[in-house]
């Protein structure tokens, strides 16, 4: 057995299903999207035609790309600025709850495991000009109704809500698992000695939870750049094309316009922004964020 284990063409067997599996769904997919991205080509045609960086050059002097790279980074700052603080916020309120816990976690991670095209008809209902929840609720205090989906000012952010209210619940159940995992030898030794909840929540929680909550950023990063479902479902991208986003607009080109090398080129854009922006994360934040033992 130990001879066995000391050849390495053992470990190779081993790991060679992974290597061949990464290869099929992920280099392959990458250099074959890299290559398509340098031609002019409809997707049906058995002959691209190779046209070098042009499809680049459009996309990056095209004023509609940029505003949908302009949106990714709402998702982005909305994400990290306004839903991950809220997530930190309800995770200490259900970590210290003391009866039906179990009812709550359940509750806040139900969007979660929803279709996004049930939230995104859900909230369409609620954001309904006419009979909808929200124009009602406000119809109370005397505004007048708006058209949340129909209009510029409105649509991006009634997406950015219902996305946030959608992934929310799946962060706090993470955020949970962090702080439920602290001794709780740390939180009583800090009350004996006269500490209040708000004190014991930033000295002691929040300092050995920041690995986690690191995580959630990333990942909420990595999600705002891939957001496409929820706007397809809500706005197609309109009014306008005011709330396309990058995969969006790479949909449109690619599919409906039959612009198989050019969606190619922005499916490229969209890997290399993504990459970029989780790599500076990593170096400038995430390793500030240092293992946590106790």
């Amino acid at each position: 057995m130990n001879k066995a284990l000391k050849n390495p063409a053992l470990y190779v067997l081993f790991i060679l299903p992974c290597l061949i599996l990464f290869a099929m769904f992920f280099l392959y997919p990458i250099v074959s999207s890299i290559r398509y991205s340098l031609t002019s080509w409809n997707g049906v045609s058995s002959d691209p035609k190779f046209i070098g960086f042009d499809n680049f050059v459009k996309a990056l002097t095209e004023k509609r790309f940029w505003t949908a790279v302009r949106n990714n980074g709402y998702f982005i700052l909305f994400s990290c600025g306004i839903q991950v603080p809220l997530i930190v916020f309800f995770s200490l309120l259900i970590a210290h709850v003391k009866k039906l816990k179990g009812l709550y976690k359940t509750a806040v991670f139900l969007p979660s495991i929803m279709s996004t095209a049930v939230i995104g008809i859900l909230w369409g209902f609620i954001y309904e000009p006419n009979i909808g929840l929200l124009n009602n609720i406000l119809k109370v205090f005397g505004i007048e109704p708006l058209y949340w989906l129909s209009d510029e000012k409105y649509a991006m952010l009634s997406i950015l809500i219902t996305n946030a209210w959608q992934w929310t619940g799946f962060y706090i159940v993470m955020v949970l698992a962090a702080i439920i995992s602290i001794p709780r030898e740390l939180d009583e030794a800090a009350a004996i000695d006269g500490a209040t909840a708000v004190q014991r929540a930033f000295s002691i929680t929040l300092p050995l939870i920041k690995p986690i909550i690191s995580v959630v950023i990333m990942l909420s990063i990595a999600g705002a750049m891939k957001a496409a479902d929820i706007v397809i479902v809500m706005t197609k991208g309109g009014p306008a094309g005011s709330t396309d986003v990058m995969a969006t607009y790479m949909i449109k080109y690619a599919i409906t316009n039959f612009k198989y090398g050019y969606g190619n080129s922005i499916s490229v854009l969209i890997f290399v922004f993504t990459l970029i922006l989780t790599a500076l994360y990593q170096l400038l934040i995430a390793r500030r964020s240092e293992r946590i033992e106790y």
